[in-house]
């Protein structure tokens, strides 16, 4: 996995202690978030945020950075209270492979060649790395891109699993689009001046 990968994924608030560079399938599932991730399209909307300035006005105006990191613990918290933020979950997804447990799973729905039109790949063999909110909502790689540094990302929906699929772009470039928490608080905080000044 490219460095400037992992430098990232620890900007968005991820471990990547044990990322070894071993492969890319053991490099994906070491990585951990303990939070969602925002893609930078969320900066145009900051959903939620006021809501909870409504909430925590007495705090906002006694102590402001005490606000700021109540602000943080709740946005970057892992729960599903959907302000359009993305969830980083790694999990493999083996549907063509002989005795995995996803066998079958795709049966009746799409086959590998139809699959080959967007991911060239020889084998389908899978690791969703985020789901979302939004459209598509699941995003995943092929472990056996031939750009074992940098794959190809591709998104489906639960709607229309694998039988739809669009091409997102690189793993670098798919990470680069989310906003770390220090961008989250310096606009959402900005936001909320701009409302206490009107």
């Amino acid at each position: 996995m490219k460095p400037a990968i992992i430098t990232q994924l620890q900007r968005l608030g991820g471990t990547t202690d044990g990322v070894t560079g071993a492969s890319l399938q053991a490099d994906l599932a070491a990585i951990v978030f303990k939070n969602p991730l925002y893609p930078a399209s969320y900066l145009n909307e900051l959903t939620g945020v006021t809501g909870f300035w409504e909430q925590h006005q007495p705090l906002y105006h006694a102590d402001r950075s005490a606000f700021c990191q109540l602000l943080l613990e709740h946005f970057f918290a892992d729960h599903e209270v959907p302000y359009g933020q993305a969830f980083f979950r790694n999990f493999l997804f083996t549907p063509f492979k002989a005795g995995s447990p996803d066998e079958g799973e795709l049966d009746g729905l799409v086959t590998p060649d139809e699959i080959r039109e967007v991911v060239a790949a020889a084998d389908l063999d899978f690791m969703c790395i985020c789901y979302s909110y939004g459209f598509p909502d699941h995003y995943f790689v092929c472990l056996t891109d031939t750009d074992q540094e940098n794959p190809a990302v591709y998104g489906t929906d639960h709607e229309v699993f694998f039988s739809e699929i669009t091409k997102e772009g690189t793993l670098e470039a798919f990470f680069n689009d989310f906003i770390t928490p220090a961008e989250f608080l310096a606009a959402a905080t900005k936001h909320l001046e701009n409302r206490e000044a009107a």
